[in-house]
């Protein structure tokens, strides 16, 4: 059943772009969405991933450039609503991270407080953050 929107994590945007493991599973939730959100945020962590796939020859130099390319392309038609990050973002994120015994890294803390602060779910492969985020009562969509 299609959801109308999402938060779009950079694991899953990693695995729709560069082959791997979840590519399939990645495509399939997408697909399911019909508008896809991602922040600026987003697009600064997918080319530092795309980076570090390069960097550990997982894709070569032109596949990496390739996979930059379509994203950006997909960016600028809009197949993602974007939004830009905001002081009220990382207001939210910092006290996100201040609650006890539930554990999230900087930029994980961002993403989950735009998801939080917009209403949208939040759409995850890295199952750690998807607890978290469910620990913080955001709604998830986990792709596995």
């Amino acid at each position: 059943m299609p959801v109308d929107s999402a938060y779009i994590d950079t694991s899953v945007l990693g695995a729709y772009y560069c082959p791997e493991a979840l590519s399939t599973a990645a495509e399939n939730a997408l697909r399911r969405i019909k508008a896809p959100v991602i922040s600026s945020l987003s697009e600064v962590e997918f080319a530092s991933l795309v980076s570090k796939k390069r960097r550990l020859k997982e894709i070569n130099d032109a596949q990496a450039q390739e996979v930059l390319e379509l994203f950006s392309t997909h960016v600028a038609e809009g197949s993602y609503r974007r939004i830009a990050v905001t002081t009220e973002h990382f207001i939210k994120a910092r006290q996100l991270i201040s609650v006890p015994k539930i554990v999230l890294h900087t930029l994980d803390a961002l993403h989950l407080s735009i998801a939080i602060t917009e209403n949208l779910s939040l759409m995850t492969a890295d199952r750690d953050f998807a607890k978290a985020a469910k620990r913080h009562k955001s709604p998830v969509v986990f792709v596995k």
